[in-house]
């Protein structure tokens, strides 16, 4: 192995950040002072740093954000996406600019220091997202010190070395609510109002799920109820739901497959109304016989365009997975319905003999884009429809 060095901080110098290959930088720390690991991914978002932050699918992450001024929004309760953090950490290209905006609450970095995230500042983020196009996700640590204290390089090694693989890492049981769980506020109050005299009960199961999903269906008129990711099916329908939702989560979905799999069948045999984003997209499709695998380097950011086959429209998306739904073997009463224009990799699919649809992107963006925010309307007219139909026997 080469000689790592070994660094007395500096005030400007005074943190490091450590990929399990070897490849070291050194920077600015900022955030709360300590060691964090993770797998480290990039973002290409230029707003939206807090409810990244705060997104359980970015559980045991490290998020290197290209956009390189990060700050200026500050912090504010409205924009958090869970009641916890749940990224590992942070990279940056300049240090945090001061906080200029009238919803702003408390300077970024103070919110970082409260919610103990530490992350790195004045790192070349162009190179390390060269580095991750190049070579793939990769795990890393960043150590932040007090000035006068050392940064051994090859002890940080061994921690980023230490990180597990996310192939094969069931993370949803992590996050997930423990018990039922009534939701009835809208969190955000930017949001419209929410419609009323609707009587659509939705059950979510929680794989991670993101407080704007939650605000969208409230805003759709839906009643819900969130449950845990394990809930036996016979446990969901005696809720007696109109609805089933299966939320975004982190972690490789085969490995929530081995008890998500097996309660997703045993609702889509009801012919309930389904409709999943991200994870419980994944869910779906391998509940439908399909496959998943792990993607090279991810997609991440509000910049993603997504063709709907349906309508032939391009739809602007933001999106946040590392794994995803391969289309081979596709079953008969199973249809693509949306596809990337950067890859090609499914985004979307629907059940042609049952009332359940998905997909892979995240139309409850919040800041947007909300290009895709229709989904939710037309999930809350296929209850309705689903439910006319019964009525009428």
């Amino acid at each position: 192995m080469q000689n790592l060095p070994v660094v007395t901080a500096t005030k400007e110098l005074n943190a490091a950040l450590v990929l399990a290959s070897g490849q070291f930088f050194f920077g600015c720390g900022v955030g709360a002072l300590g060691t964090t690991k993770g797998e480290l991914c990039f973002n290409t978002s230029i707003t939206g740093y807090q409810e990244i932050l705060t997104d359980p699918s970015y559980t045991d992450q490290i998020i290197t954000f290209t956009a390189p001024h990060i700050g200026n929004v500050g912090a504010n309760t409205d924009d958090n996406e869970s009641t916890e953090k749940f990224a590992k950490g942070l990279v940056l290209r300049d240090k945090i600019t001061i906080d200029s905006n009238f919803r702003s609450e408390q300077n970024f970095n103070d919110w970082l220091k409260a919610k103990n995230l530490t992350g790195i500042s004045g790192v070349d983020t162009r190179a390390i997202t060269t580095l991750l196009r190049t070579n793939g996700a990769t795990n890393v640590a960043i150590k932040y010190v007090e000035i006068g204290e050392e940064l051994n390089i090859a002890e940080i090694l061994e921690e980023a070395k230490s990180v597990p693989s996310f192939k094969g890492l069931e993370l949803s049981s992590k996050v997930s609510v423990q018990t039922d769980t009534s939701w009835a506020q809208v969190s955000y109050k930017y949001l419209a109002p929410a419609v009323q005299n609707e009587d659509i009960h939705v059950a979510v199961i929680d794989y991670g799920v993101k407080n704007n999903i939650l605000n969208y269906l409230l805003s759709s008129g839906c009643r819900v109820t969130v449950v845990n990711c394990k809930t036996p099916a016979a446990e969901i329908l005696a809720l007696n739901p109109d609805g089933v939702f299966l939320s975004n989560g982190p972690g490789d979905p085969d490995a929530n497959a081995e008890y998500a799999v097996a309660i997703i069948r045993e609702l889509l045999e009801k012919k309930i109304p389904i409709f999943g984003i991200c994870m419980g997209h994944q869910l779906l499709s391998l509940a439908a016989g399909l496959k998943t695998y792990k993607m090279h380097q991810g997609h991440r950011g509000v910049n993603h365009p997504v063709q709907n086959l349906l309508t032939r429209k391009v739809e602007i998306t933001a999106q946040n997975h590392g794994f995803c739904v391969s289309d081979e073997d596709l079953p008969d009463n199973v249809e693509v319905t949306h596809r990337s224009l950067f890859d090609k990799t499914v985004e979307g699919i629907r059940f042609n003999d049952r009332p359940a649809f998905s997909v892979q992107y995240h139309p409850e963006s919040s800041g947007g884009p909300h290009d895709s925010s229709y989904l939710f309307t037309e999930f809350v007219e296929l209850i309705k429809e689903t439910n006319k139909k019964v009525a009428c026997g």
